[in-house]
């Protein structure tokens, strides 16, 4: 039989090989072996290595919700005080180390800055759902890794969602309706009524009713305390009829009879915060921190983290059985999906060489057309350029006449002028040869009148 199963093919083969688990028999131990010892070692290991847990804090600025922390763990966690003037919803994430005896636990509260306080509150719920989205994309890609460290990675996945109720004793907000709805899929969400001394022991019964009726009617799924373990079914079933707890938060401590007391001083009274008869504090702490910390934990990994990973890796491509409901191999998965990536690569490719081949020859069309365009345009310009050339050339030639001509009638004018010029000078020798005469003549005869013992001349009339 060996050597026909080694003869044929490996999945055949497998037919013949017994799968761990199937077959399993009890057998008796001759004596003590020891490995009753291991809830004590892993209760050592969990407590050296330390614990993490996660809150979501949501809820409308102003309803205690940083209060409430500081009374449930019971410190002063440092933290700036929010305004009603955030323009869209902000999460701050704090984180905190907490030892409580031996037992470490690294504490992270996430608050919702801003959460309706905008006019519209349509979107308020978006960024909460990409905040828990990113922790549990975070995880994956660790989980991916090929050298993966989740023994020391730093979980931020969040645990539990306390959705903070404003104690109007009407109904739920639209807002807080949409939220949860919204959130139910991805966190475990632990409705709380907050200030749930701002209303009356009667109006906080039937505000409970309305919220629970509510939530029923809208398909919103809270969680609910495990009943599966028979150590903790009979409180955490009497719990899940309590829910949605009504609760108060105060760090003060006042003196209660001989006990100092965190509780609320009004003037009509005091209210206890630990007093169950005056709200659910002691209940929300009871469930959350003292019983079902480590099944919130565990749902979180197990319910919410699993959907959201199942659902990432289906849109890659991985699936747990084929068409003919057949154990689905991973390397065959990542083969067909690489050959679905190449094909769809190379399909790509193709489309954009033939897009740039189309860019190109597009791209020449217009490379041509400009080219035209600019010939035409030169061809202008030099026409343009000859014909003002032709123009300037003359009026160039114009111009030039114009010099000579003027160069003519001045070389006529200076000919004129120096003739002129030559005739007045002869003239005027001739007469400056009269006057010399004349003076002459005039002197002589002067001479003649004043000579003594002469008669003078008598000039006859001529």
């Amino acid at each position: 039989m060996e050597a026909e199963a080694n003869s044929g093919s490996p999945e055949d083969s497998w037919a013949f090989i017994q799968r761990p688990g199937e077959g399993c028999r009890t057998v008796p131990l001759a004596g003590h072996v020891g490995f009753d010892s291991l809830p004590d070692q892993l209760v050592n290991k969990s407590v050296s290595q330390g614990f993490c847990f996660n809150i979501l804090c949501v809820g409308e600025t102003g309803l205690g919700k940083s209060t409430l922390m500081d009374t449930l763990f019971n410190t002063k966690f440092e933290g700036e005080p929010a305004t009603h003037t955030q323009p869209g919803v902000q999460l701050r994430s704090n984180t905190y180390d907490l030892q409580e005896s031996n037992v470490g636990l690294k504490l992270t509260i996430v608050s919702t800055v801003g959460f309706g306080d905008q006019i519209n509150k349509e979107d308020s719920y978006k960024p909460i759902m990409e905040f828990i989205d990113a922790q549990f994309e975070a995880y994956l890609q660790e989980e991916l890794k090929i050298r993966r460290v989740l023994h020391t990675y730093h979980d931020s996945r969040i645990h539990a969602c306390l959705y903070f109720i404003a104690p109007t004793g009407h109904s739920l907000k639209s807002l807080d309706l949409v939220t949860m709805k919204k959130l139910d899929s991805k966190v475990n969400i632990i409705p709380i009524i907050a200030k749930s001394d701002a209303i009356s022991k009667s109006e906080l019964t039937k505000f409970k009713i309305k919220i629970t009726s509510e939530l029923v009617s809208n398909g919103v799924q809270i969680y609910q305390f495990p009943t599966d373990d028979e150590s903790v079914a009979e409180i955490n079933g009497t719990m899940n009829a309590h829910l949605p707890f009504a609760v108060i938060g105060s760090t003060e401590e006042l003196k209660i009879g001989n006990k100092m007391m965190k509780a609320r001083q009004y003037p009509w009274g005091t209210v206890q915060v630990e007093n169950e008869a005056h709200c659910d504090f002691v209940k929300l702490r009871e469930m959350l921190i003292r019983i079902n910390m480590e099944d919130l934990r565990e749902q979180t990994h197990s319910r919410h983290y699993e959907l959201y990973r199942r659902c990432k890796l289906e849109e890659m491509g991985f699936k747990d059985t084929d068409p003919d409901s057949k154990p689905f191999s991973l390397q065959e998965t990542y083969e067909a999906k690489r050959n679905e990536f190449l094909g769809e690569l190379q399909k790509k490719e193709e489309e954009m060489r033939q897009m740039f081949v189309q860019r190109v020859k597009e791209k020449e069309a217009e490379l041509k057309e400009a080219e035209k365009e600019l010939h035409e345009k030169f061809d202008r310009l030099k026409k343009l350029h000859q014909d003002e050339k032709k123009k300037l050339e003359d009026k160039k030639k114009s111009l030039d006449d114009e010099v000579n001509a003027f160069k003519q009638r001045k070389t006529a004018a200076e000919l004129l002028q120096s003739q002129g010029s030559q005739a007045g000078g002869s003239q005027t020798l001739k007469r400056d040869k009269e006057k010399k005469k004349t003076r002459a003549e005039k002197s002589i005869s002067d001479e003649t009148y004043t000579t003594p013992g002469k008669h003078p001349m008598v000039p006859c009339a001529l």
